[in-house]
């Protein structure tokens, strides 16, 4: 009989489940289900830095999902029965920590907590914590240096600590009522196993290593020390804080008697250490040194992989080098882009250009292909939710550069998108300046399965071909992934992921190549591109005065009209 594996993906909006086949990589039933609480799932606020969520949704999620995956499977393949699934894998945002009480249950989940934001999960997006992450980055800088080498120099307001730290100073009485806070990446899998209470929690290396500035070489998360100089009681809080991190070739558990109540599927399948999206999105994708695997989303995330038997050098900007964080075996090397979808729905959604049906994404997607580079203009800087990599500075803003009178709603929208590709760029550019080539792009995710013309830009910006992951759920699929390794062998799963990967992944035989004459139209555009990054986003800009920055661009446009 064939075997199957389950991947959970919590994404920003919903939570989505795939059956696998463990032998080819077939996904066989996708089910999504919709958070119910807030707005599209996000708890939001007049504070446009605020976004929560609620842990039920988290709860509820996995039971729809699954349930209803488990159907479709059984629509497409006749003879499919739940007890063929071995293992499941999990996949969440983050950094999402969410407060919890010693049992491990969430504080939303206690009457007085109910509707209140502080008790809920804290989205990778909410922003509300700058000042809490310069605080942090002041203080590591001075007394942990260490600290910071492994998370490219800057700590984030998108991270654990300053999120907690923020909680203490705004929400002290939810501070004071959480025994400790656990990422949702590991939280998820303890639910379902049974295993939320501080004595039985496992946590995972990718969340603890990328956003907790947890590393073996000093002992795990930061010391009491150093967080006593940040506030006395995030020195208690560390007591609540596990010991040790693992890799997701490690199970959490097995799926207790409830959760196999409330879904079919068997009682004591393993569950796998939970991970963040873009990093089993890489499993998924194929990631092997010299990949680097894009998941454009909402965001964006890079990731990358490097032998451990090799030194790596510390690279700026980078939101973390972590041994093992998404290969045993391998650094994970994480970098990213705070926004991008989000970039191209504030347009849509928020501007509204032309209306509902001129301005939908279709249409302006549409009129914005028949542009050339360089036709309209214009020049934007990607920042429109702070700057994630290289720069890490979260009170940076979005800019646009250019408009005229004439200006078109497709032109700006063109212009947004290029933006977003001159900052993938500029990640590709720093790793490959501290010695990690990027040998092949392989993007996933929906903009890189539902938009060619984005992709094109990509690969006429950055000069290189742009490669699609198979799956159109390449995040979940790592997390099946996942969940056929610690399956093992003997289950029908696999032993190692080189050879799950190599049996469950591959790419769409479509590859995006760079158009030379347009990507000597973008090297200009990049040019003036890097000029207002560094001028914008940098204290000591190398590029001098802007002045010829509009009229530069004027020059460009003339020269591709005529």
């Amino acid at each position: 009989m064939a075997k199957y594996t389950i991947g959970l993906d919590y994404g920003t909006n919903s939570v989505r489940a795939i059956v696998v086949n463990v032998s080819n990589g077939r996904e066989v039933a996708t089910a999504v289900w919709n958070y119910a609480h807030g707005r599209d799932g996000i708890i939001l606020s007049r504070d446009p830095n605020l976004a929560r969520q609620h842990p039920a949704d988290y709860v509820k999620g996995a039971e729809e999902s699954i349930k209803k995956s488990l159907a479709a499977a059984k629509r497409t393949v006749k003879s499919f029965k739940p007890e063929q699934v071995i293992g499941i894998g999990v996949d969440t945002t983050g950094s999402t920590p969410l407060p919890v009480d010693k049992t491990g249950r969430p504080l939303a989940f206690q009457k007085r907590f109910a509707n209140n934001p502080a008790a809920m999960a804290w989205l990778w997006k909410d922003h509300t914590s700058v000042a809490e992450a310069e605080e942090i980055t002041r203080l590591a800088t001075k007394m942990r240096p260490e600290y910071l080498t492994k998370c490219g120099g800057t700590y984030s307001s998108e991270w654990f600590f300053s999120k907690i730290l923020h909680c203490l100073r705004t929400s002290p009485k939810v501070f004071d009522a959480a025994y400790t806070w656990v990422e949702i990446a590991d939280w998820i899998p303890a639910m379902l196993t049974g295993t939320e209470s501080t004595g039985k929690l496992t946590v995972g290396i990718c969340a603890a290593g990328h956003k907790a500035m947890y590393n073996d070489a000093w002992g795990g998360y930061p010391d009491k020390k150093f967080l006593r100089k940040l506030d006395p009681k995030l020195a208690e809080l560390r007591g609540g804080l596990k010991d040790k991190a693992h890799a997701v070739n490690k199970a959490v558990g097995g799926l207790t008697d409830k959760w196999s109540a409330r879904t079919s599927l068997p009682a004591g399948i393993p569950v796998a250490v939970g991970a963040f999206d873009a990093h089993l999105g890489g499993i998924g994708a194929g990631i092997k040194p010299g990949v680097m695997v894009k998941t454009l989303g909402t965001s964006t995330c890079d990731t990358m992989v490097s032998s451990m038997k090799k030194p790596l050098a510390d690279i700026p900007g980078l939101c973390g080098i972590v041994p093992e964080s998404i290969l045993p075996g391998y650094f994970g090397l994480e970098a990213g882009q705070s926004a991008v979808g989000d970039i191209f729905n504030w347009f849509v959604n928020y501007i509204q250009p032309g209306g509902k049906k001129a301005g939908s994404h279709e249409e302006l997607t549409k009129a914005a292909a028949k542009l050339k580079p360089g036709e309209s203009g214009l020049l934007a800087l990607d920042w429109n939710n702070g700057n994630r990599t290289i720069l890490v500075d979260q009170r940076l803003t979005g800019l646009l550069l250019g408009q005229t009178l004439h200006t078109t709603p497709a032109e700006i929208y063109r212009a947004l998108i290029e933006a977003t590709a001159f900052g993938a760029l500029t990640i590709i550019n720093r790793f490959e300046e501290y010695g990690v080539k990027v040998q092949q792009v392989v993007n996933c995710g929906g903009i890189a399965e539902k938009n060619p013309m984005v992709m094109q830009i990509y690969a006429d910006v950055t000069g290189r071909p742009m490669k699609i992951s198979r799956s159109a759920q390449t995040c979940a699929l790592g997390a099946a992934i996942a969940g056929a390794v610690v399956a093992g062998k003997k289950a029908g799963g696999y032993s190692n992921f080189a050879a799950a990967q190599k049996a469950m992944t591959g790419l769409k035989p479509k590859v995006f190549k760079p158009n030379p004459k347009a990507h000597a139209v973008y090297n200009e555009l990049y040019a003036l591109y890097r000029k207002l990054h560094d001028a914008f986003g940098t204290q000591r800009p190398a590029g001098g005065s802007l002045h010829d920055v509009m009229k530069k661009l004027l020059d460009i446009r003339n020269e591709v009209r005529n």
